[in-house]
């Protein structure tokens, strides 16, 4: 073979390994995945992991919401193509939807078992939040238990990343509630871009019962709920930076809502609400670690 020839399928090969990378990184739902892995890492730094323990939450966590982000991408693929979606790769044929579906049981493999670098206990609890997670993309996305995942799976990571600790200490249960109503908020934002080609495929989730203003209702009350938890719930009076932490809770999904129609005005997918619960998380685990009374 003639190097000239060589080097053009050499080129052409590294061309498709980068489009394929690129197309699974942009699969795993990219940026969700950042946030709560963000989020993960923080609160892990906060409650006392050491750099190891950092480490271990960061990447177990990673790897669970990449497991998710895959699977419902190559469970999704039809019902994307159908309604055009071309922001998503497997159905606009970047990626394949069978090296989806293996990358995602690699990462669902790998999850419990970085998880388990931490205790046993930890790892379980993480493994319950991720098996929560799979459980909404097939078969629970479609029904009216859709939010279940959702609180469940967020509740279960701060139980992980706390139980992850030297003694195993016990999760305050204030905690977890406050992350189990940040998850159902979750859902509800998230799914508000979608109802529309949502109900063109089937799908009938708890969001599309209520309806686009009874989904926005629940994703503000809930994330009020989640914050008001966090400010309420650990021992002593709320400081000013929590009551703080509320209002921005009370007024960041009106802002939100406001910036999605615009988004709808100017052709573009408003997904401005389900990024207003990623900042009130942002914003609940700073309030977290700059009290300092999780355990």
């Amino acid at each position: 073979m003639a190097p000239s020839v060589a080097r053009l399928l050499g080129n052409d090969q590294t061309s498709l390994m980068s489009s394929r990378v690129l197309g699974l990184v942009r699969a795993s739902h990219p940026e969700p995945a950042a946030a709560v892995t963000t989020v993960a890492g923080l609160l892990a730094w906060g409650v006392g992991h050491r750099l190891a323990g950092v480490a271990s939450v960061v990447l177990a966590v990673l790897a669970s919401q990449l497991a998710v982000g895959w699977t419902n991408d190559a469970l999704d693929a039809e019902r994307d193509a159908t309604v055009g979606r071309t922001d998503k790769p497997v159905a606009a044929g970047a990626v394949g939807r069978r090296t989806t579906a293996w990358a995602a049981a690699t990462a669902a493999v790998t999850c419990p078992l970085v998880a388990l670098t931490t205790n046993p206990t930890a790892a379980f609890w993480l493994t319950v939040a991720l098996v929560s997670a799979l459980l909404y993309d097939w078969p629970l996305k479609a029904t009216a238990f859709s939010v279940l995942p959702y609180a469940v799976s967020f509740g279960a990571l701060p139980a992980f990343v706390v139980l992850g600790l030297p003694g195993e200490p016990t999760p305050p249960a204030w905690l977890l509630a406050a992350a189990a109503c940040l998850g159902a908020g979750a859902h509800f934002a998230n799914v508000l871009p979608d109802l529309a080609d949502d109900a063109r495929t089937g799908v009938r989730g708890l969001p599309h019962r209520l309806g686009a203003a009874g989904s926005r209702v629940a994703a503000a009350g809930l994330l009020l709920a989640a914050t008001a938890a966090l400010v309420l719930g650990p021992p002593g009076p709320p400081s000013a930076i929590g009551l703080t932490a509320v209002g921005a809770a009370a007024v960041v999904p009106a802002v939100s809502w406001h910036a999605g129609r615009s988004a709808v005005r100017a052709g573009r997918r408003p997904v401005a609400a389900f990024r207003a619960v990623m900042l009130v998380a942002l914003i609940d685990v700073v309030l977290l670690v700059a009290s300092g009374r999780v355990v």
